[in-house]
């Protein structure tokens, strides 16, 4: 009996334990042993250095960038580095016709050149455990009570601890699948202005056809400096403010590094789903990847066909489409690499090690048992969901950004025709919906939203189970303008709606703001369509999800739970999934051979630049300069000796995932080499399973950088600005 509980214990933490280079380890709780490993790879700092809420430390020098990346500090006047692709929205708002930064590049020769970007950076201060003080709050609670009783204590804990007058906020992370609750402190500071960018020929150089793969030679790097006020606090944007006085800041390195050199990094990953079990591992492969890439495929298509025809729409559209394009590759590649590893089986394996130690233990007996049960309940509504929320991942009802705001006008039929509303809700409803449009209207493309709003409501048509349409909606809305089956029929009907909306014609929609009427607001044919379909999925199905989504997590709380009790000193070597809370990867610089008779190397040139070039091509087109430099060699302090040319980009074997864009890849001195900004096609399972041999991080290597920023933008002042390690 001893024997075989070892046997079960120690086989599923081999399936489910950290390996060598796996870990997004939380700073706070970096425990001796995973400390002591990195010490062995090469790591020179101490615990202090990488963590410490009293003194400074690396922390202090890592930000929160925007909404979804990370940035880093790297001078003491506040100036920070992150990807070209986490500034792009900025970049893309700051360009014209005229002055089209983002084709061209741009770089700030003074402070007074630089631009305000509308965004904010959040530095954390520090992290604690309130995982008692939660579970104190929800013992004896399951199910739906839990959930709702636990966001109320998160609500009012994290109300608790911030301080808006100090532009603190307080966030508390909920770990391990509900098992822990840690409180995250940030300063949030607001002023934030665009010093530089390469121009997109570099800094998005191989587009959607290199996107997750290696090699790679892009120069995905962009920067900014962040101000506070004249007495060292956070402030919003005011030509009175100065650059921040940064606790820590990165020296930069440009001693360039060999294969095996420790590197590690620090940032804010955004999520994983390591703990997933085969029930989700399906559902993904089956429904939800095949289904995403499939609209995602028809967007960008109509899209595209748009952004080529003139620099006025890609400008408009190049946001949207760089985001919806970036994770359509991913989904395709997560699902074959799922499939081709079998990481269903895996899962598989893992589950039914669990299940036997824990047959006659009240509380995880039966959690497999009705844990199928869920799930088969679910999954028959599984990709009428996708079709609704992925494009509202992205603001887009149904894929279509005429229907997302169509649907945003409900409030005021609400307020038109629920009984208790007053004039003063009609009024704000009616004053949030005119400044929206305005939004709306400037950056939409009629053409691709006609086109993509004929296509997904065609192919809603043809994949929804005919059950689960709206009532009636085809055969009142569609079927006047032909048979259902023909993909005329969609045009026509799209071609329809977009003629004869209010929302396009100025004239139509003053006459409805001047006079709200409930009955000219239900007849408008986009916002008939988007409600038709909003509703449909609100009244019947919105609830099953939210049943399904309840009963997934308190099973998940459950396994998890159970896995740690297993082994606890095992335990102590598992870590959290990503939830966009600062983690420290750590690994080693390293080549890989991804299949049979092909070996990459860790390093990418300018060599491999000019032999990718194609003079006029969208995505592999460079500019002239660049070409001229390179044909002299003309690299300056930043040639990498051993190679005699410009090292572009190197790849380690760190863990990272969405949100660590932008992180610093440091030496084993704490020294910016380079940052984060992809990882390789044939570890595309990572939210999953992490691959020891396979995984690698995509990084951009800081030479190339400083080289782009002085040779070829000619901004010698930021370079004298930094502290060069040489």
């Amino acid at each position: 009996m001893k024997k075989l509980l070892f046997t079960v214990v120690f086989s599923i933490i081999l399936l489910l334990k950290s390996v060598a280079d796996e870990g997004m380890w939380l700073p706070l709780l970096l425990g001796q042993q995973v400390y002591n490993d990195m010490v062995k790879r090469g790591l020179k700092l101490s615990k202090e250095q990488l963590y410490n809420i009293n003194k400074p430390s690396i922390k202090d020098a890592i930000v929160i960038f925007g909404g979804g990346c990370t940035g880093e500090i790297v001078s003491s006047e506040g100036l920070l580095f992150t990807n070209h692709h986490c500034g792009y929205d900025v970049i893309v708002s700051a360009s014209t016709t005229e002055h089209n930064y983002l084709r061209n590049g741009f770089y700030a020769k003074n402070r007074g050149e630089e631009i305000p970007a509308g965004i904010s950076v959040q530095f954390l201060l520090k992290i604690e455990d309130l995982t008692q003080m939660v579970m104190d709050s929800l013992n004896g609670l399951t199910g739906a009570d839990r959930v709702q009783r636990q966001a109320k204590v998160l609500r009012n804990l994290n109300a608790k601890f911030s301080d808006t007058t100090q532009h603190i906020e307080a966030r508390i992370s909920s770990l391990f699948k509900n098992n822990q609750f840690l409180l995250f402190i940030y300063q949030r500071y607001k002023d934030v202005r665009l010093v530089g960018a390469p121009p997109e020929s570099v800094g998005k150089f191989g587009g959607d056809t290199d996107n997750w793969e290696w090699p790679r030679h892009t120069g995905d790097f962009s920067i900014f400096r962040v101000y506070m006020s004249k007495d060292g606090k956070p402030a919003n944007y005011s030509e009175e403010n100065i650059p921040l006085k940064p606790k820590w800041f990165l020296p930069v390195s440009i001693k360039g590094f060999k294969e095996g050199d420790y590197t590690m990094i620090y940032g804010y990953p955004g999520n994983t789903n390591r703990y997933e079990t085969s029930f989700g591992v399906k559902l993904k492969t089956d429904i939800e990847n095949p289904t995403l890439v499939k609209l995602r495929d028809a967007r960008l298509k109509y899209m595209f066909a748009e952004m080529k025809k003139n620099p006025e729409t890609k400008l408009q559209l190049a946001v949207s489409y760089a985001s919806i394009a970036n994770y359509w590759k991913f989904y395709d590649g997560e699902t074959k690499q799922l499939l081709k590893y079998d990481v269903y089986g895996q899962k598989k394996k893992a589950e039914e090690v669990f299940i036997n130690w824990a047959k006659g233990k009240p509380g995880y007996a039966t959690i497999f048992e009705e844990w199928a049960k869920a799930y088969e309940a679910w999954r028959p509504f599984a990709k009428h969901r996708i079709y609704l929320t992925e494009g509202m991942s992205n603001y887009f009802l149904l894929g279509s950004p005429l229907l997302t705001f169509a649907s945003s006008l409900q409030p005021i039929e609400i307020a038109l025709v629920q009984q208790g509303k007053t004039a003063g809700d009609i009024k704000k409803a009616i004053a949030d919906a005119v400044k929206a449009r305005d939004a709306f209207l400037k950056m939409e493309n009629k053409i691709s939203d006609e086109n993509i709003l004929a296509y997904i409501t065609m192919m809603f048509y043809k994949e929804i189970d005919k059950q689960q349409h709206p009532i009636n909606f085809y055969r009142t809305q569609v079927e006047a303008w032909g048979k259902l089956d023909n993909e005329e029929t969609y045009k026509k009907y799209a071609k329809h709606v977009f003629e004869k909306t209010m929302i396009f014609d100025d004239a139509k929609w003053n006459a409805f703001i001047r006079n709200p009427d409930g009955n000219v607001l239900q007849d408008d044919p986009a916002y008939a369509h988007a409600i038709a379909f909003l509703t449909n999925y609100q009244s019947k199905y919105a609830s099953k999800y939210q049943q399904f989504a309840t009963k997934n997590s308190e099973y998940s709380r459950l396994y998890l739970k159970g896995i740690m009790e297993m082994d606890t000193v095992k335990a102590k070597r598992m870590y959290p999934d990503a939830t966009f809370t600062m983690r420290v990867s750590f690994g080693n610089i390293k080549s890989y051979r991804p299949r049979d008779g092909v070996s990459y190397d860790y390093r990418t040139t300018m060599s491999g630049v000019l032999q990718k070039y194609k003079p006029g091509d969208y995505e592999f087109d460079l500019p002239a300069k660049l070409i001229e430099l390179t044909k002299k060699k003309d690299y300056g302090q930043y040639m990498d000796k051993a190679k005699k040319d410009l090292v572009v980009c190197f790849i380690a074997n760190l863990d990272m995932t969405g949100g660590n864009s932008g992180s610093p890849v440091l030496d084993g001195n704490g020294n910016l080499i380079g940052l984060v900004f992809d990882g390789n096609y044939e570890a595309l399972s990572h939210k999953i399973a992490y691959d020891k041999d396979l995984n690698r991080t995509i990084c951009v290597d800081v030479r190339y950088i400083l080289w782009c920023i002085d040779k070829l933008g000619g901004a010698s002042n930021i370079i004298k600005e930094l502290k060069l390690v040489k």
